[in-house]
């Protein structure tokens, strides 16, 4: 007899939590956008006003500026004249809160210090996205530096991925968030400034790094034999059995006598798990953790 399968869940909803709020972006590349997307996901209303030569991104890659800006409103303005200056400050005057990803020298030129904007929008909001804080914001920087200075970029491979400015838009997000509460419930109604430094978010990202966690031969740095890369017949395993019971379910498959968490550290250990993932294809190895409750996921080579 075949039970009938459970209908899957249906995708939960982001919370509107930032409906109402009305968001204007001067920020370009990839921080500023994905935090834009991000807040417009939760309900805010979001314009964004570029130079006339457009955002950088576009040029770079245009589906994933397609994808940050989808359902922003978009303006053009030269901010170095006086049209563009107009048409900032009528935006300023309907929105609750500014992004920026300006050098504070630029933000100065162009009159957009914590100072001026309270002084014209004592409304406003300003989450300034730099690059690192304090007497280094003039310093040129971008993610792959500061992923270096916090020991992030090991050998001579790229990351992955674009780790300081991804997380430093989840920052944005959430300093958005922090503004908007604090004008709600202890502001009345006076908008805060609010820095996100992209150095500081690859020093969040690397803290795991920093206590030890990720060095080499630690338990999540290649010293346990249940969390590790492992090569497969056909291809390449991540393997994550870290906790006991999961680490106790591969040895059993593996048919690896560890009957402690020391156990998994020693060389003996590590070669009979390597020994036996190397004779299974991705297929079986799919089909093993389905079966044993194993968590692992098979690459190609």
């Amino acid at each position: 007899m075949t039970l009938p399968s459970s209908p899957a869940p249906k995708p939960i909803k982001p919370l509107q939590s930032l409906k109402g709020v009305r968001i204007l972006s001067l920020a370009l590349n990839l921080p500023g956008p994905a935090a834009l997307m991000r807040c417009r996901q939760m309900g805010a209303t979001c314009r964004k006003l570029e130079p006339p030569a457009g955002d950088p991104m576009r040029q770079y890659n245009a589906l994933a500026y397609a994808e940050m800006h989808a359902g922003v409103k978009m303006l053009s303005g030269d901010l170095k004249t006086d049209a563009g200056q107009a048409l900032l400050h009528r935006e300023l005057a309907k929105s609750d809160v500014l992004l920026t990803s300006f050098r504070p020298s630029a933000l100065v030129k162009l009159g957009l210090t914590r100072k001026a904007l309270h002084q014209q929008h004592p409304q406003l909001s300003q989450i300034a996205i730099v690059g690192a804080p304090g007497e280094r914001a003039e310093e040129p920087g971008h993610d792959l530096t500061y992923l270096a200075e916090n020991g992030l970029v090991t050998g001579l491979d790229l990351p992955a991925t674009l780790y300081a400015d991804m997380g430093g838009s989840l920052m944005t997000s959430e300093a958005v968030l922090q503004a908007v509460m604090h004008q709600r419930s202890k502001g009345k109604g006076k908008g805060v400034y609010l820095e996100i430094a992209l150095s500081g978010a690859a020093a969040y990202l690397a803290l795991p790094r920093t206590w030890g966690l990720t060095q080499p031969g630690a338990a999540v740095g290649g010293g346990h034999a249940g969390y590790r890369v492992y090569p497969c017949k056909d291809g390449r395993v991540a393997l994550a059995a870290l906790e006991p019971h999961f680490a106790a379910r591969l040895c059993a498959a593996a048919g690896v006598e560890a009957a402690s968490m020391q156990a998994m550290f020693t060389a003996a250990t590590h070669e009979a798990v390597a020994a036996f993932l190397s004779t299974r294809t991705r297929k079986q190895l799919d089909q093993l953790a389905q079966a044993k409750d194993i968590p692992l996921h098979t690459l190609a080579r």
